[in-house]
């Protein structure tokens, strides 16, 4: 945050936070747009940390504020190496069922 301030923002203590592309206030009109790009790319980052810590999709909704699962599943999204480690967990279910024992 102190980078941003020193680099970014506008100078002293009221200076804005953001700026607009030659140093001015931003408008709402020209911010909305990246603005809204940047919040979902969060969200869908936030989503796929929770998930991958094993939350479920109640648990997703809660701590993102959804109130529906689709609204939850909107902001997820496939993570590299998480097929694997899916498949792997449901053969090692079902060698247990069938009475194997994982090595």
């Amino acid at each position: 945050m102190e980078r941003h301030l020193d680099d970014f923002a506008g100078p002293g203590r009221d200076g804005h936070v953001f700026l607009g592309p030659q140093d001015g206030q931003l408008c709402r009109s020209n911010f909305r747009d990246d603005w809204i790009k940047a919040r979902t790319k969060v969200l869908r980052h936030t989503g796929n940390t929770l998930a991958a810590s094993g939350a479920s999709l109640r648990e997703l909704m809660t701590r993102m504020g959804h109130s529906t699962p689709r609204a939850a599943l909107i902001y997820q999204h496939m993570v590299n190496g998480r097929d694997r480690e899916i498949a792997d967990r449901l053969g090692s279910m079902i060698r247990k069922t069938q009475g194997d024992v994982d090595s």
